[in-house]
């Protein structure tokens, strides 16, 4: 199995202050600025501009390794769109590196002047100074299974506007699906197809938006399908068939989690788990005045939404249904017990934050957050288990 806790969010195996120096990359598509600094409190330097491609990376550092006499050197930049390549060519080298969140790095308010040099000489000052926080990176398998299912949140956004666009068609013409039924079943379907418009053109419109639709439908249909052909070869796949035994989450549901934040056993408590999805709220506190605001909405958004998604279906009364059972029927029976407990919890904290007159959204956002907190300890149930079989 590939160590999917190999890489956390610490990121690193040696204290910042032992390295021989500190190296600033300023990441774009061709090109990377390169800055050093060295252990102490002088200035970062400027090292370059290099091309952002293998060779000269390997040139860079071999520079740096006469430099620094073969000592290891710790590198920085942010995560992006460039993804984690830099990272594994750094660390197949020799080198450590982090990959740092960019909304982390700390900013002086008087700051007004941006470029690629000064960016650079921030990252080395600042990864010198232990200021910057890493992100967890994934590894082979865990970023192709996450390169999947955000293929499938894609298409899921191309086929609700696509649907949107055709709604939106028909309302202006006057020609709505009655309120309180069902869309997209066959009986809508066989509506639509049943339209008729004066203008032969408009005919032609109708007809192109009901073929984007079900393009798009089939493109998602297609890529759930990969998505459950992969889940069996996939490490993390006991944990998931755990997960699915809570209530609102479903097998693609449990994919997303576990594709999006890896082995979450890693946080040493759920609230740190709760923090790093933006589920805590927000907090300006000063002197004897303390107030608290709405959630923070950091970390990772696939995540966050899926999990406000599933908290959906804690409003109504907790109950083994036989579709909760035959959903459950691969879990261990630890997870089953959690997610017993999940429903008794959450179902009741529904309905009582509800009766206290709290807005349904706000409620909602609540029940997602202390649902966390099972999650997490399902997942550690599990792990130790995965980590054994393989």
């Amino acid at each position: 199995m590939n160590d999917v806790n190999a890489h956390l969010d610490s990121g690193l195996g040696r204290m910042s202050n032992e390295y021989a120096g500190y190296v600033g990359l300023d990441v774009h598509k061709d090109t990377i600025a390169v800055a050093v600094a060295l252990p102490g409190r002088e200035a970062a330097y400027d090292h370059g501009e290099i091309a952002n491609n293998l060779k000269a990376i390997k040139k860079l550092v071999n520079r740096l390794s006469k430099q620094f006499e073969g000592q290891v050197v710790l590198f920085a930049y942010e995560a992006g769109p460039c993804g984690y390549d830099l990272y594994w060519q750094l660390t197949a080298l020799g080198h450590d590196c982090q990959v740092v969140a960019p909304g982390l790095i700390p900013k002086k308010p008087s700051e007004r002047i941006k470029t690629d040099r000064r960016d650079a000489r921030k990252l080395a000052v600042n990864a010198r100074s232990g200021e910057l926080t890493p992100v967890w990176v994934p590894d082979a398998e865990q970023e192709a299974m996450r390169d999947l299912t955000r293929t499938r949140d894609d298409f899921k956004g191309q086929e609700r506007k696509a649907r949107q666009q055709l709604n939106a068609f028909l309302l202006r013409h006057s020609k709505v699906w009655p309120t309180g039924k069902s869309r997209w079943t066959k009986t809508h379907w066989r509506w639509l197809e049943e339209l008729r418009f004066e203008q032969d053109w408009q005919q032609i419109v109708l007809q192109s938006y009901i073929d984007a639709v079900r393009e798009a439908t089939a493109r998602v249909t297609a890529i759930t399908t990969q998505m459950e052909r992969a889940l069996p070869q996939w490490s993390l796949a006991p944990v998931v068939h755990s997960l699915v035994a809570l209530r609102g989450v479903d097998k693609i549901t449990a994919m997303v989690l576990m594709a999006e934040l890896g082995d979450i056993s890693r946080f040493d408590h759920p609230r740190q788990l709760m923090a790093f999805l933006g589920l805590v709220p927000s907090e300006h506190s000063s002197g004897d005045k303390r107030q608290r605001g709405a959630i923070t909405r950091t970390g990772n958004r696939h995540a966050r939404r899926v999990l406000v998604e599933s908290a959906w279906c804690y409003r109504f009364p907790p109950r083994q249904t036989a579709h909760l059972r035959r959903k459950a029927a691969n879990a261990s029976k630890e997870a089953q017990a959690i997610a017993w407990k999940a429903q008794k919890r959450l179902c009741c904290r529904y309905s009582d934050m509800i009766r206290s007159g709290k807005n349904t959204k706000v409620v909602t956002v609540a029940v997602a957050r202390e649902l966390v907190g099972f999650i997490w300890d399902i997942v550690c149930q599990e792990m130790p288990k995965v980590r054994t079989a393989a």
